[in-house]
């Protein structure tokens, strides 16, 4: 990571620190399910839909095994076959493959939203709420048929293929009326004029010809289709039926869900109601379906839940496994343990999960806090016995395994909860202030937890500020004689060290500074505004504080003194959080915005949008992700840090900076290029900054060339007679030709082309000497930088030949000497390449002292050179002094 100044950043560009890279959380919402089984696997897959991806599970454990690419909207139904999954995005439909890739688009057809799917063998079939059907070709894309109703008379709600019925088709509608057709020659073949209910579901039972039908009213009828006669009729108390489900491994039972979270069970043989599973989601279901030939019910909702059931011998189901989620958006964030793999969030729907970014077996549900556990337990889910939703919290590992480990505040209560994080469940302590203090009603606003995970200290909206032993749960003390602030505590920490506790209060806009034993004022610091929210990062001992008026401020503890100020957000500052070094403070706030603080430069080096609003933010102890919880959004999204995966160049952003909206990422790792998502462009836009070659002209430059290349120009004669080979390589005599070459004549005279090779190999090294290389070339023209790359470029034992060329006895002109002296003295008088100047220097002299010591014109430009360089090194000895000056008065100097 480099962080240079100088220039004005660039303007739209997206975050050159973070990447979106996935979502935790997130399982299910209002679209039902679709349950298929693999055809090589032999293992039935559930699909469901969650937001603009599917994500599909294997029924046997639960697992996720894939998650789709990001489509352009979010899914509104679902469908499969055996071997693609077809999810309805708006007008268009599209074919998975591997639950992950789209291998078909199925549009052009549709101008309305597409509300119904069914896979019919090689056909799909589409309906939208304007009425229109489209049977579809799966493998062409191409469309099959297209059939028109008009919804004031016949509104599609639901469709179906009956077993055993070739090319048929059953559709539903809304007035509650069923039709039968033929989508092969496009025939009406019957029609049923149903029971003045809208049909919400159409379910194939075992029975050949028979057929399930759920309707608006909560009916729920067996009828045969060939003979359009009534097998069943039942009405279930809970409302519409959402869907239908028919057992296939024995007993004859059908379940019916409806929305208020409940599945009945019904006894087909003895038509009456067997079993009701209460409560089964917090929502409406979605879809409940029975596995074929297994005693599992897999279920969904909009609740973010999946749930399979198993029936035990006694008939009634069981939770087999579950993933669940956040039924309304989280609220407050933070990464709890060491290792940075754990986060735990609290949510609107009053509940404490903790979410794992390794795998999500690891993740926990807390639970719900409830005032009376007991009593909780006796009367059922009551919601009268349910605590409000959590605020905020404080987590400590230090201790968790003795007691709990969480104190979280919820609102409008005035004594603060804990929760034990190993046990996952609700804590046996209530941290409740001493009576006798305000009348006024009070509510808790502030929390913290030592380090060594023994105390809790809570800040109230009276002013109040309490200190608590986790261990035991008693009151151990307040801050002041009658409250340590005259507002509400907005921000409450202790150090790591336990001696000093800080507060800030809302309506004083002052920082206390207390004495964890003694609890007594030690020192106060005056704000600019109001507090609204502080974080302490116990290692660096930097505080920051988000006030009122949109401004950032970080207070030194040691120093007790404001260090830095940032200002830029627009709207409402939501959280904050710290890098693990310290360095970087991150803060997020209600205009869509996070921003990235370096805290040594005082300036902004990076800032991106989001769609939605963050309200809590948090980073990771490792630092190689960020999580943020958004507003209406009921995962929580991880960030990837890129400065930990390679270099990032980081600049000042001006104050005027126009930051690049980055869409949220779903369930799975972002890939490097996705056409349906934007964002992550920063690395593409922002240019790549070009060092100079000297940073100012004052300051002395060294070479950037490898060391090797100038240091061993003094010892190549030492480094040449060690790499010698011990003896002489053997060489064999060459083969002799078959025909000695003679000359013509009367008597056989043999040739001596040894002489004239000799002769021809002597010609070219004349030849060669002769002619003159580039570098002597560039030193009698005076270009002295075209000389100098020259000889950057060659190796060490091509310089040394090079620098040997420069005296007149090899063939050179005596002015090569001089113009190679005055090279150096260009070098230094600019102050650049100062090592290198330095070793060619020596090298020269080294070479030919002797020679050039009786040339008075060369040694009069050495004795200029010599003045230059005792000056540089006076002044380069000067800045060392003063240098190591300030070094040792940082180290002893008491500040």
């Amino acid at each position: 990571m480099a962080l240079t100044g100088g220039g004005s950043a660039l303007t739209g560009g997206g975050s050159a620190l973070f990447s979106g890279f996935r979502a935790l959380g997130l399982y299910s919402n209002h679209v039902p399910h679709a349950l298929h089984v693999h055809a090589k696997h032999r293992e039935f897959y559930l699909s469901t839909a969650a937001g603009n991806r599917v994500h599909a599970y294997n029924v046997n454990k639960l697992g996720i095994v894939a998650v789709s690419n990001a489509l352009p909207a979010d899914v509104s139904c679902l469908a499969a076959d055996r071997m693609l999954v077809f999810a309805a995005c708006g007008q268009e439909v599209y074919a998975l493959a591997r639950n992950k890739e789209v291998v078909h688009v199925y549009r052009g057809a549709h101008e309305a939203d597409v509300h119904v799917l069914l896979s019919l063998g090689d056909q799909l079939v589409s309906g939208d709420k304007l009425g229109t059907l489209v049977v579809w070709d799966v493998q062409s894309a191409e469309e099959y048929l297209r059939l028109h109703f008009d919804p004031a008379t016949f509104d599609l709600s639901a469709l179906l293929h009956p077993s055993t019925f070739l090319n048929k088709v059953l559709l539903g509608s809304h007035q509650g009326a069923l039709q039968l057709w033929n989508i092969k020659t496009s025939k009406l073949l019957y029609t049923f004029p149903g029971w003045s209910s809208p049909v919400t579901a159409l379910e194939q039972s075992p029975a050949v010809d028979v057929v399930g039908i759920g309707l608006a009213s909560g009916r729920v009828v067996l009828l045969n289709i060939r003979t359009d006669t009534e097998l069943l009729d039942v009405t279930q108390d809970l409302g519409p039926v959402t869907s239908l489900s028919f057992r296939t491994d024995g007993p004859p039972v059908m379940a019916a869900s409806s929305p208020q979270g409940s599945v009945a069970f019904w006894d087909l043989e003895d038509k009456r109601l067997v079993a009701h599973l209460t409560d089964a989601h917090h929502s409406p279901i979605a879809a409940a379906t029975f596995v074929h030939r297994q005693p599992l019910l897999v279920t969904n909702g909009s609740d973010n839940a999946i749930k399979v059931w198993t029936f035990d011998q006694g008939g009634g189901a069981r939770l087999l496994r579950s993933r669940e989620g956040h039924r309304a958006p989280p609220t407050f964030i933070r990464h709890h343990g060491y290792d940075g793999h754990n986060i735990l969030s609290a949510g609107q729907d009053g509940t404490l999960r903790s979410f794992s970014t390794v795998h999500e077996r690891f993740n926990k549900s807390l639970g719900h806090g409830c005032v009376d556990k007991k009593k909780n337990k006796k009367k059922g889910n009551n919601e009268k016995f349910l605590l409000p939703a959590i605020t905020c919290f404080s987590c400590e590992s230090a201790r968790e395994a003795d007691w709990d480990g969480v104190v979280a505040l919820h609102r409008g209560e005035a004594a603060a909860r804990t929760w034990n994080y190993q046990r996952c469940t609700m804590g046996k302590h209530l941290l409740a202030p001493p009576p006798g203090g305000c009348t006024r009603p009070v509510h808790a606003t502030a929390v913290d937890i030592t380090s060594c995970g023994n105390f809790a200290v809570v800040g109230s909206s009276s002013g109040q500020l309490d200190v608590y032993n986790l261990q035991s749960g008693l009151h151990r003390g307040c801050y002041g004689e009658l409250a340590a602030h005259m507002g509400a505590v907005r921000g409450v920490h202790v150090d790591a060290l336990n001696q000093r506790t800080w507060s800030a209060g809302a309506g004083d806009r002052l920082l206390h500074i207390w004495g964890f034993r003694t609890r007594k004022l030690t020192a106060t610091l005056t704000l600019a505004a109001s507090p609204a929210r502080t974080l302490l990062h116990r290692d660096s001992g930097m505080l920051a504080l988000a006030l009122d008026d949109l401004s950032l401020v970080v207070v030194d503890t040691e120093t007790s003194r404001v260090v830095r100020t940032f200002q830029g957000h627009r709207a409402q500052i939501t959280d904050m959080t710290f890098s693990p070094d310290g360095r970087w403070l991150i803060s997020c706030s209600m205009d869509c915005s996070i921003r990235t603080w370096d805290l040594p430069s005082a300036c902004l080096v990076d800032c991106f949008l989001v769609e939605a609003a963050p309200v809590s933010i948090s980073m990771a102890t490792t630092g190689d992700f960020l999580a943020t919880a958004h507003v209406d959004t009921l995962g929580v999204v991880l960030w990837s840090n890129r400065s930990l995966c390679g270099p990032v160049l980081l600049r000042p952003l001006p104050a005027d900076f126009q930051a690049e909206t980055l869409s949220l990422p779903g369930s799975a790792p972002s890939p490097a290029e996705d056409p349906h998502e934007g964002g992550g462009g920063a690395k593409d836009q922002i240019q790549k900054y070009e060092w100079p070659e000297q940073l100012e002209p004052r300051l002395l430059t060294l070479t950037a060339l490898p060391v090797p290349r100038w240091r061993n120009l003094l010892h190549l004669d030492t480094i040449k007679r060690r790499n010698k080979p011990p003896q002489p390589p053997l060489r064999e005599p060459g083969s002799a030709p078959f025909f000695l070459p003679t000359l013509p004549g009367l008597t056989p005279t043999f040739t001596l082309e040894t002489e004239e090779r000799s002769q021809v190999v002597q010609s070219k090294l004349v030849s060669a000497l002769e002619q003159k290389s580039e570098f002597c070339v560039a030193l009698e023209t005076n270009r002295y930088h075209d000389a100098l790359s020259v000889l950057k470029l060659l190796p060490p034992s091509r310089v040394d030949v090079e620098l040997r060329l420069l005296l007149p006895d090899w063939g050179s002109a005596p002015e090569l000497s001089l113009a190679f002296i005055r090279m150096i003295d260009v070098m230094l008088s600019g102050r650049r390449d100062f090592d290198l100047a330095q070793a060619y220097l020596a090298l020269f002299l080294k070479l030919h002292l002797r020679a050039v010591s009786r040339d008075p014109v060369a040694m009069a430009a050495l004795q200029e050179l010599l003045g230059r360089l005792e000056a540089e090194w006076a002044w380069l000895q000067d800045s060392f002094n003063q240098s190591l000056c300030v070094l040792a008065y940082a180290k002893s100097a008491l500040l």
